[in-house]
């Protein structure tokens, strides 16, 4: 039994925007994101952060399209544009923090190969806060967007190669060889990493077998969303091969999930808990993350005598609170999200792929055990998720908070009710047209009864 939520929620609360969700701007290419809109995208930003800009983007079929018109409206802005080609997006965060005035990246993320979009970065590496992205809609839907004069236009120029110094940012956080001996699989999705964790891998001392590791926007392998069935080939590989582990990338490889060396998935909050032990018992402070993330963490962190402060669900607000935390004298040692997202303030406040992979090999460099093993040792619980199609999400969310009116109730982002062996979150998506709501127990009986408590009252 534990104590009543014991981690502390922040007060950042999410701002209506009309186009940017919780990762920036997503639709289908060709009818929702189109050329006009990214040419008034950059625009927009570029009036916002007059400097030079730099722009990427991930593997996507229509990403040069938008790219081009992402590019030509930041130098119509009198900007200048240096192309980063295609490389992860926290490659791109990384290099705007180290070189830029800003940054954008054409990517979505995880969203099948229809679809595409554009994340803003500031000049901080992080994505762009809401207060500033309604100020970037404001450009876009009023018009006020500065046009340069002829002769103050900016100039643009390619540089393919400025990933390096990420991939060689995240070498040197680990000691020389740490992997050496260890056998890996990778399976970048022919997404954004294809180039970067194989090689990030390969000068850890790594023996690398991949798939799916060509650039390749249609992505024939499988989706850009790595579910358990479609990594099937990455565990087969991982069997075959004789591998500690299986890692896979969404599509702009800001997130990590992996597979064992049995080739079974790992649960995503199983591995967020898992890397939290590491890095607990090497330092101790505050881990930041949202309310969609298992009590796991928490568990993890009490051990450890650090402890947990909750934000609403996106890895910009996560990223912000430890930025802001900081700032006020508070250590804070991890944070990321239970999607396979996760943020190492020592590197960069961004979700990174790259970097969770290389804090795999070095976990297991250090502990002589299996991953499977490792992963067993966590304590268990039983989460249940939902996806609902809901017009009236903020009736939802009204009728949920009166008939649980007499709990523990967290109005972070839309409402969780804390109770002291379960907790349930009811939220709208970020991303799509839809209510998501998740249940999480140390039971598998009791998850699935307060599940049907929620499913109750909105069915009615």
């Amino acid at each position: 039994m534990w104590t009543i939520w014991t981690g502390v929620s922040m007060e950042p609360k999410k701002l209506a925007k009309r186009l940017f969700g919780t990762n920036g701007v997503r639709g289908i290419a060709g009818t929702e994101m189109t050329p006009d809109l990214a040419l008034k995208i950059g625009l927009a930003l570029g009036t916002m952060r007059p400097g030079t800009v730099a722009v990427g983007r991930d593997t996507r079929t229509s990403g040069p399209a938008l790219a081009s018109a992402l590019k030509a409206g930041l130098l119509a802005a009198g900007c200048d544009v240096v192309d980063a080609g295609v490389l992860p997006t926290p490659a791109l965060q990384f290099i705007v923090r180290a070189h830029f005035d800003a940054g954008a990246v054409v990517t979505a993320s995880h969203n099948p190969p229809e679809y595409n979009g554009i994340k803003v970065i500031e000049p901080d590496g992080t994505e762009m806060a809401d207060e500033e992205s309604v100020i970037l809609e404001r450009h876009i839907f009023e018009g006020s967007a500065r046009m340069a004069p002829w002769d103050r236009v900016g100039h643009e120029q390619s540089a393919p190669t400025l990933f390096e110094e990420y991939v060689n940012a995240i070498v040197r956080s680990f000691p020389p060889d740490i992997g050496e001996g260890l056998v890996v699989a990778a399976d970048p999705g022919c997404g954004a990493a294809y180039l970067s964790t194989p090689e990030i891998l390969s000068r850890m001392g790594c023996r690398v077998f991949s798939l799916n590791s060509q650039m390749d926007g249609t992505f024939p392998g499988r989706l850009p969303e790595p579910s358990p069935e479609g990594l099937q080939p990455l565990s087969d590989l991982v069997c075959t091969t004789g591998a500690r582990f299986g890692v896979a990338h969404d599509g702009d490889a800001d997130r990590a999930v992996f597979v064992d060396e049995k080739g079974n998935f790992i649960e995503e909050n199983r591995e967020f808990g898992l890397i939290a032990d590491l890095v607990c018992r090497e330092r101790k402070g505050v881990i930041v993350t949202p309310v969609s993330t298992s009590r796991l963490i928490e568990v993890i962190a009490q051990r450890h005598g650090c402890r947990v402060v909750y934000t609403p669900v996106g890895s910009i607000y996560v990223a912000r609170t430890m930025i802001s935390l900081g700032s006020q004298g508070i250590p804070v040692i991890f944070g990321g999200e239970g999607n396979g997202g996760l943020i190492f303030p020592n590197h960069q406040f961004c979700r990174d792929g790259g970097m969770t992979t290389a804090t795999m090999v070095a976990l297991l460099a250090q502990i002589d055990k299996p991953l499977s093993v490792l992963v067993d040792t966590l304590p268990r619980f039983t989460m249940i998720k939902e996806k609902i199609r809901e017009k009236d999400s903020k009736g939802l969310i009204s009728r949920l908070r009166t008939r649980f009116s007499g709990e523990h109730l967290d109005l972070t982002d839309g409402v969780r009710i804390n109770r002291d062996d379960a907790w349930a979150l009811v939220r709208p998506s970020g991303t799509e047209p839809l209510v998501r709501v998740m249940v999480e127990s140390v039971s598998d009986g009791k998850a699935r009864e307060f599940f049907e408590e929620i499913m109750a009252v909105i069915r009615d």
